[in-house]
């Protein structure tokens, strides 16, 4: 059972702190001869809890559907599971996570993309508890963000969400993504030029 089947669809007023917390059934198995043990803190059942949200909401700004989060986060967290005795400690659990979960979305999206279907990103995205009166305006740019998330690739736009909305460094994107600091710094700024182009334009054409 996944953690927003048992506490419910999540909408613009869930308040994540006070969601239930199931279990997955999902124990760390003991690490095979020769590989290295995972750190005290790499706890599943401590891993999920702390960093569900994180997952779902990177799932949905990598362009998975909302229709398809609640599969996509369980399929990240198996992942997670049987690749968690192999996690050396090397790059944070937050990142790589991350790159469980741009991979996971990669695979949603191309199926997504297949079926032809779209789904614009929620507006708890942006801020999860906003004012009444403030939803239609939050509902609007959450529209804008995601057509202008869509003129990026999927390299440019893991790079964008984790820098501009999740704060990470060069570095931890690196990490996350695999790939050295400079190119994450080049493909930022590239996906700031796009990004900026395709904002404007949905401004004229208002």
């Amino acid at each position: 059972m996944t953690k927003t089947q048992a506490s419910g669809h999540r909408g613009v007023d869930d308040d994540p702190a006070q969601m239930c917390s199931p279990s997955l059934n999902l124990s760390p198995s003991a690490p095979e001869p020769g590989a290295a043990a995972w750190p005290e803190i790499a706890d599943f059942e401590q891993i999920y809890e702390e960093y569900f949200d994180f997952v779902w909401r990177s799932l949905l700004r990598m362009g998975v559907p909302e229709f398809a989060a609640d599969d996509a986060v369980q399929d990240v967290f198996i992942v997670a599971h049987r690749k968690l005795p192999g996690f050396s400690g090397r790059s944070t659990i937050k990142t790589w996570l991350f790159g469980i979960a741009y991979n996971t979305a990669r695979d949603h999206r191309r199926k997504q993309r297949r079926k032809g279907q779209h789904e614009e990103l929620n507006e708890a995205l942006i801020d999860p508890r906003p004012e009444p009166e403030e939803r239609a305006s939050l509902g609007q740019v959450a529209r804008s963000l995601d057509r202008a998330l869509d003129a990026l690739d999927e390299e440019k736009r893991a790079v964008f969400i984790l820098t501009e909305l999740e704060g990470m460094t060069a570095a931890e994107i690196g990490n996350a993504l695999g790939v050295s600091p400079n190119t994450v710094s080049s493909r930022l700024r590239a996906a700031r030029v796009l990004f900026q182009k395709a904002f404007a334009e949905q401004g004229r054409a208002k």
